[in-house]
């Protein structure tokens, strides 16, 4: 019996660091926060060995994880969530670059400068099987300076409450 179990263990931690090579996810990184901010971002590059889209995320640190992408509407800077984000093969997908984030909703507590937050991708390959990625990201000081979108982004969940920022989403999908 204690075959079969290290013989399946085995087989899962090579599953596993397969994963890890079929995805790369590199300068992963949030913006600390401030006490009672609901919300934070997450910025990350992912390169996949073959084509495959982001379809979700979670976190501990937080109630809920979106995609959101940013785009410009009469002048303005507005946030959409968005159900995917492509993953072409062998691209370095910079989310920030291409005005893509997650969006960590409810936080539990601040993100704290210097400290990390924990991450799980949830990719859909070619093939239509699901693949998790854990991400460590670190968490920069609230004044690193990032293009102006990321700050006005931020500055639109500052004081929001969960249900005030998912009621604003339920009224830019409409």
């Amino acid at each position: 019996m204690k075959k079969y179990v290290w013989a399946g263990l085995a087989a899962l931690l090579i599953s596993l660091s397969a994963q890890a090579k079929d995805v790369k996810v590199s300068d992963a990184w949030s913006r600390a926060t401030a006490p009672g901010q609901d919300a934070g971002m997450l910025q990350a590059v992912i390169t996949s060995k073959k084509d495959a889209k982001l379809v979700g995320a979670s976190s501990k640190a937080c109630a809920s994880v979106e995609l959101h992408s940013m785009v410009t509407e009469g002048g303005m800077m507005k946030m959409r969530q968005v159900e995917a984000i492509d993953l072409p093969a062998g691209e370095a997908v910079d989310l920030g670059a291409q005005g893509y984030h997650l969006m960590l909703i409810g936080l539990k507590k601040p993100l704290k400068e210097g400290k990390k937050v924990a991450v799980t991708l949830q990719l859909r390959q070619a093939d239509g099987k699901m693949k998790k990625v854990k991400v460590s990201a670190k968490v920069r000081g609230m004044t690193d300076s990032k293009p102006q979108a990321k700050h006005e982004h931020m500055e639109q969940h500052k004081e929001m409450t969960q249900h005030e920022h998912m009621d604003m989403h339920e009224k830019m999908q409409h």
